[in-house]
């Protein structure tokens, strides 16, 4: 990729962050905590612990943003996902420092499930809208 296409990827990505909608944010998130997290699931299968450690601690820092974003005022779904991101965050330093790539797939699938629900609700509010 030359540096105009690289450059100019770079801007179409920030311009699609800057004016997506919260709910559409939240689904970038998950989407990019996914993406790390395939990429640290073939690292440890393959034993590059570094790698997985660095890809590890990028959706560690994923799952830390959708935390910080939570609206307790959501009450009890908030209480819940913050709950979930404990475990997430619990199992993923259980599955690097065992080098255990299911626990690793086990957090994907279930972070997965939560962006299905979040697309669910993204199309919900599109439509209303």
């Amino acid at each position: 990729m030359n540096a105009y296409a690289t450059t100019s990827h770079a801007s179409y990505r920030e311009s699609a962050i800057l004016t997506a909608p919260p709910e559409q944010l939240v689904i970038m998130l998950y989407d990019g905590c996914h993406r790390f997290l395939l990429q640290a699931i073939a690292a440890v299968r393959e034993a590059r612990h570094a790698e997985a450690g660095e890809r590890l601690g990028r959706a560690t820092a994923i799952i830390d943003e959708l935390q910080c974003t939570l609206n307790p005022e959501a009450g009890e779904i908030a209480d819940r996902l913050g709950g979930i991101y404990v475990f997430c965050r619990r199992h993923l330093a259980e599955g690097l420092s065992e080098r255990d790539a299911e626990k690793l797939v086990q957090v994907d699938g279930l972070l997965r499930e939560l962006r299905e629900a979040w697309a669910t609700i993204a199309a919900a509010v599109v439509s209303e809208g």
